[in-house]
């Protein structure tokens, strides 16, 4: 009897078990069915993740174009090298799909792609590693040098391909356009200039593909997908046959003299637009190389300007009607606070009046007009200009610079450009009231902005910032800027052999970290403010140098070269009294006219025609009609025939090349600065339109 009650006893507890298990699982199921969270794990996001999938179509990034439509920054296809070092990725061995032999793989990657050896073999010999990649010098490869790669046949070596930001023109204006990089996910960024000024704009709208999976990860029907949308397209207002001109400019400087930077920008006179903007350093947005500072020198450099904020100074005293240019001072030093200024040749010019001391840049007359006019004054006119604010245009890291006037001493300083701080564009922006009878334009570097669908969203034009100043005192400065130039104390150097050229030198002590101002021959900032042609200006530009070993004459030197070129290739050159007129021509219509009769008589003027294929009637002309042109110029002339022959353009200048290839309608590139040194097309050859003439230039 004892036993049986035993076998009861169990048969209760088994009973008891079974049902609190299932009691338990009751509840789970319940807790799991009432609740989305089961241990700390969301069921929905977990079958979610599970069984859809979700990939991200990144839109191709909009193009950046100069003011004629020339290509300057665009997408193109990169690739990062791999090698598979896993022998399991190989199935049949007369087809092996790692890699097999290292050393010869090392040596053959090391040489195409300008590695290490060591390093290569050392990243293929990583132990138990399915694959590899090879650092920055593996990344970004151009489809050339995949192509190159591809030719070796290296069992092992694959490429994942992607985008990347391409700079046709290399350096020009690169800290205009910046330049875009991928982030960790692949989206495509603007660091700097245009790239992220504009970033959403050039990006677009990215989509997506979403499909389901099954267990083993396989697409499950057709996938829903949102195509991304295009980036837009930006034109700048750069024209690059200046651009190039002033790369040109900033290379000669380099070559031959010594200093800390140089900047060097053109504004067209009429509209605002910023046509070019060279500087150095400058950096290859391709590569980096050369990339040492994030600050764009036209809106990012503030310093003290000197002698060229003497244009304003003296318009105050005009506005405020304390200005006789007749009225005599005498120059050489004056006492400010017990603090001695000084005329920049210490000794001064004895007693002179106040337009000689404009053309002379007299410190001291200067802080008379100053002390004349009052700090009141003498700053909201300043501000009235823009100085102190910044200029809006679409340039990120804009500053704003300093105009301060507190006490006496910093009145005086503050008229001739001393003690307070501005920016290169704002310089721009204060001379256009000087070509624009008195009217202060907004500067601006977007021409454009066109969406995917080809529909301008954005038009960049004129904007008029009000009249600042009266045409009476516009006229009068006109005046004195053109005596700086043909009779002040050094202007003679600025003087230009085919267009009148007005402007205001300067030269700024530069303020010391320490305090007070760094001494020595060469610590300072030279600059010039010009503005061209002189009786109907078309361009305004400001240039500058900081502790340059040549002095204002190494400056001059290439800065009057470039307006020369400028001139010639805009077509705006006039006569300056000054020279020689017999050595001016004015260019006639010869179209219609026959080459043979044409061709003498521009030799016997002195000119070199440059013949335009095998026709005998001209149908287009370089330079235009009523240009002018110095004695031993070309003149390009397109015939009735377009079998256009290669002509010798050895030692031609990048703007006839522009002027040649813009008549025929033959692209180009150029490959550094400065003449024509060699090109890729033989003299004689009939020119195939379809090629594109390559041009490398040399400034020796």
């Amino acid at each position: 009897m004892k036993k049986k009650n035993n076998k009861i006893t169990i048969s209760k507890l088994f009973i008891v078990i079974f049902f609190g298990s299932f009691l338990m699982a009751i509840i789970k199921l319940s807790y799991v069915a009432l609740s989305n969270k089961v241990d700390g794990i969301n069921l929905t996001e977990f079958a979610s993740n599970r069984n859809t999938a979700k990939k991200t179509l990144y839109a191709p990034r909009g193009n950046i174009y100069d003011i004629n439509g020339d290509l300057i920054a665009s997408n193109a296809n990169s690739y990062t090298l791999i090698a598979f070092l896993s022998s399991s990725r190989t199935k049949d061995p007369k087809n092996p799909q790692h890699v097999v032999d290292k050393e010869r793989t090392a040596e053959a990657l090391a040489e195409v792609l300008d590695m290490d050896y060591d390093y290569v073999l050392g990243r293929l010999n990583v132990e138990g590693a399915y694959q590899v990649e090879f650092g920055t010098k593996g990344r970004n490869i151009s489809e050339n040098k995949k192509q190159e790669i591809d030719a070796l046949a290296l069992p092992g070596i694959s490429f994942m391909e992607g985008s990347k930001r391409y700079y046709k023109q290399s350096k020009m204006a690169s800290y205009i356009v910046g330049y875009a990089k991928s982030d960790e996910d692949g989206q495509m960024v603007g660091e700097m200039g245009i790239e992220k000024y504009y970033n959403d704009i050039l990006q677009g709208t990215n989509g997506y593909t979403e499909y389901q999976r099954d267990a083993y990860g396989y697409q499950m029907g057709e996938p829903y997908v949102i195509e991304p949308v295009s980036g837009s397209d930006v034109y700048l207002t750069l024209d690059s046959g200046i651009q190039l001109i002033l790369e040109d400019a900033v290379h000669t400087l380099e070559e031959n003299n010594h200093f800390s930077w140089f900047t060097f920008s053109v504004m067209d006179a009429k509209t605002g637009a910023i046509v070019g903007s060279a500087s150095s350093p400058n950096f290859n947005p391709n590569t980096l190389e050369g990339l040492t500072n994030y600050v764009n020198p036209l809106v990012g450099y503030t310093y003290e300007p000197g002698s060229t904020m003497k244009i304003f100074s003296w318009l105050a005293a005009m506005e405020n009607g304390v200005y006789d240019g007749s009225e005599e001072f005498m120059s050489g030093s004056v006492k400010v606070q017990g603090a001695t200024i000084r005329d920049f040749n210490n000794s001064g010019w004895g007693l002179i009046n106040y337009d000689t001391g404009f053309a002379y840049s007299s410190n001291v007359g200067a802080t008379y007009l100053a002390k004349k006019i009052g700090a009141q004054k003498l700053t909201e006119f300043y501000k009235s200009l823009g100085f102190g604010s910044k200029t809006g245009i679409e340039l990120p890291g804009e500053e704003s610079g300093i105009i301060r006037m507190n006490y006496e001493s910093e009145l005086a300083t503050a008229a001739f450009g001393q003690g307070i701080t501005t920016t290169p564009i704002q310089t721009l922006q204060a001379l256009s009231i000087i070509a624009n009878n008195g009217v202060m334009l907004k500067p601006y570097i977007v021409d454009k902005i066109v969406n995917e669908k080809g529909e301008t969203t954005y038009k960049g034009e004129r904007v008029e910032l009000g009249q600042k100043v009266s045409e009476e005192s516009i006229a009068k400065i006109k005046e004195l800027m053109y005596d700086v130039v043909y009779h002040g104390v050094s202007g003679d150097i600025w003087q230009c052999n085919n267009v009148t050229l007005i402007g205001k030198t300067g030269t700024a002590q530069i303020a010391s970290s320490h305090g007070g101002y760094l001494t020595g021959a060469g610590n300072y900032i030279r600059s010039f403010a010009g503005i061209f042609p002189n009786e109907n200006p078309r361009y305004i530009f400001y240039v500058s140098a900081k502790q340059i070993d040549g002095g204002a004459a190494a400056v001059a030197k290439v800065v009057t070269k470039a307006v020369e070129s400028i001139a010639n290739y805009a077509n705006v050159m006039d006569t300056p009294s000054e020279i020689d007129k017999s050595q001016i021509i004015t260019i006639e219509n010869l179209k219609n006219k026959t080459i043979e009769e044409v061709k003498t008589n521009l030799e016997e003027k002195g000119l070199e025609p440059v013949i335009l294929g095998s026709g005998d009637i001209i149908t287009n002309q370089f330079p235009m009609v009523d240009s002018k042109i110095l004695k031993g110029g070309k003149v390009f002339l397109v015939t009735n025939k377009n079998d256009y022959i290669m002509p010798d353009i050895k030692n031609f200048s990048s703007s006839e090349i522009i002027s040649f290839c813009n008549l025929i309608g033959l692209k180009y590139k150029f490959n550094g600065y400065g003449k024509v040194e060699s090109f890729n097309i033989e003299v004689g050859e009939v020119i195939d339109l379809e090629k594109t003439l390559e041009i490398t230039l040399n400034s020796t």
